[in-house]
């Protein structure tokens, strides 16, 4: 089982617009569930990990985004209107030992924003962070950082073009970062 998170920012590293919703929902070019990779990106997932805040806005959705997913929810209560069939744990270890516990081989699409993420960085459980970089540029919203520390230890893998313009870099969270240079590289 890996965890995999996966999050989409603009150019200037806000991951959410001004108005606060996920930055890739301001692409012209996104389709929910489709586009910018994350079809393939889901292939391999049969669980869904995520903040509370992040859960909450599903509820009211016409359609339920974690159909053929397995849902585990990180929060202080569990929201009206919650399906019996997702899990909620206030405590990020114990709902790892429930999700690792139901788990039947696939990976987990750890979902949310820089907090969630920096939670189960922080616990050892992030096995990769993959960023949809997107063609534009938003000037405020929420940023990557510093709620993940540039200290994460992410270890490049690979990148690949996006149609519209989009870029997916895939880190390792399993490598140390080397402490940046003094000095330009052309001056060393």
């Amino acid at each position: 089982m890996q965890i995999r998170a996966r999050v989409s920012m603009s150019a200037d590293g806000f991951v959410t617009t001004p108005s606060g919703w996920p930055a890739l929902t301001a692409d012209p070019s996104f389709v929910p569930g489709q586009s910018h990779g994350i079809r393939e990106f889901l292939e391999g997932c049969e669980a869904a990990l995520m903040g509370r805040a992040t859960f909450e806005p599903a509820l009211t959705n016409s359609r339920w985004p974690w159909p053929t997913l397995d849902v585990f929810v990180l929060g202080s209560h569990r929201p009206d209107g919650t399906p019996d069939h997702v899990t909620t744990d206030s405590d990020p270890v114990r709902l790892l030992e429930k999700l690792r516990a139901a788990n039947r081989g696939g990976d987990v699409h750890l979902v949310g924003g820089p907090r969630t993420i920096g939670t189960f960085h922080a616990l050892g459980a992030l096995d990769t962070l993959e960023l949809v970089v997107l063609p534009m540029l938003f000037g405020e919203g929420t940023r990557l950082t510093p709620a993940l520390s540039p200290d994460a230890g992410l270890a490049f893998q690979r990148q690949r073009a996006l149609p519209g313009g989009a870029v997916e870099i895939v880190y390792s969270c399993r490598g140390s970062r080397e402490a940046l240079p003094g000095k330009p590289a052309s001056q060393r």
